[in-house]
């Protein structure tokens, strides 16, 4: 996997994600309680790095595991679950959930699945309702784009080359990293880069929904 992450942005926005206060465990549990794809959370099984979420799957126990962080006002979510091979939309689901909690946050995810060929879903939510989501196989088809992201970018002050760097002007949406416009959409608040920033590690059982898809996706054959 490449990505496999969600950020959740509460004012104020111009943050900096090396001076972001520790990670508060308690307020992450309750944090990974709220998750859709989470039934119950089982049990706290410590800290770990930011470089460490993304998920390395090497047993069906291994699904068990998510991560979340509350740094301040900064919000961190890593889960297995949020994987999809094109059918669910897993990412998209999870932040209509998190904008009805935190209306006014700046929502952010971006993940990036190998199930023979790659498939993504990034998605940059705005606190006026402004919304840009893509998901499909890069470089191929269906590759479908919902929202404006030049319109985002524009929300956000990103500058007009950063998104000429992206291709954004003339390449097919299919071709775009979009996971690298998630990043622009975080700016210096993007926490995950950063190895010493850290997350709790939690098991948890996942929906039934959600344990079968992943067991579909990660360990089929």
């Amino acid at each position: 996997m490449g990505h496999c992450n969600i950020t959740v942005l509460l004012p104020p926005f111009d943050v900096d994600a090396r001076t972001l206060p520790a990670n508060d465990p308690a307020r992450a549990a309750e944090l990974a309680a709220t998750l859709n794809t989470v039934e119950e959370v089982l049990e706290e099984i410590g800290p770990r790095s930011v470089h460490d979420s993304v998920p390395y799957l090497y047993a069906r126990t291994d699904l068990e595991i998510v991560q979340t962080a509350v740094w301040g006002h900064v919000l961190g979510i890593s889960d297995p679950a949020l994987a999809d091979s094109g059918n669910d939309l897993p990412l998209l689901s999870e932040a209509r959930g998190l904008r009805e909690r935190y209306p006014d946050a700046r929502i952010v995810g971006r993940v990036g699945f190998h199930c023979g060929a790659a498939h993504t879903e990034d998605i940059v939510w705005l606190p006026d309702g402004a919304m840009f989501h893509a998901a499909g196989w890069p470089g191929d088809e269906p590759f479908e784009v919902t929202g404006d992201p030049g319109a985002i970018a524009s929300a956000l002050g990103i500058p007009a080359e950063a998104l000429e760097d992206l291709g954004l002007d003339e390449e097919d949406p299919a071709d775009i990293e979009w996971a690298d416009f998630a990043a622009l959409a975080l700016g210096e608040a993007d926490p995950w880069g950063i190895e010493r920033i850290q997350t709790t590690a939690f098991r948890v059982r996942h929906t039934e929904f959600a344990t079968s898809t992943m067991e579909e996706l990660y360990f089929t054959g």
